[in-house]
């Protein structure tokens, strides 16, 4: 399959690769370089992270026992594996 680089030096993937591969807009591609000159593009998923210090798991610890309000799920799961970061 031959595609051309534009002047920015994007590429374009044909739309029947994209959705072979189950792309579309916002998708994440990593790119590595191999022994030769391959280019290799591999779809990966990419999840939201929380880190908090101890003054913001705090306030965390404060709000979960406040009772008023709704997280969404996504926050709720990261909560339960929240920890310092101590790095």
């Amino acid at each position: 399959m031959l595609i051309t680089l534009d002047k920015r030096g994007s590429i374009n993937l044909p739309s029947s690769l994209r959705k072979q591969l189950g792309l579309e807009a916002g998708s994440y591609l990593d790119l590595s370089v191999v022994d030769g000159g391959a280019i290799i593009l591999n779809p990966v998923s990419i999840y939201p992270s929380i880190r908090l210090n101890e003054q913001g798991l705090e306030k965390l610890r404060e709000a979960r026992g406040s009772g008023t309000g709704k997280l969404p799920k996504w926050i709720t799961e990261d909560m339960k594996h929240a920890r310092a970061d101590t790095d």
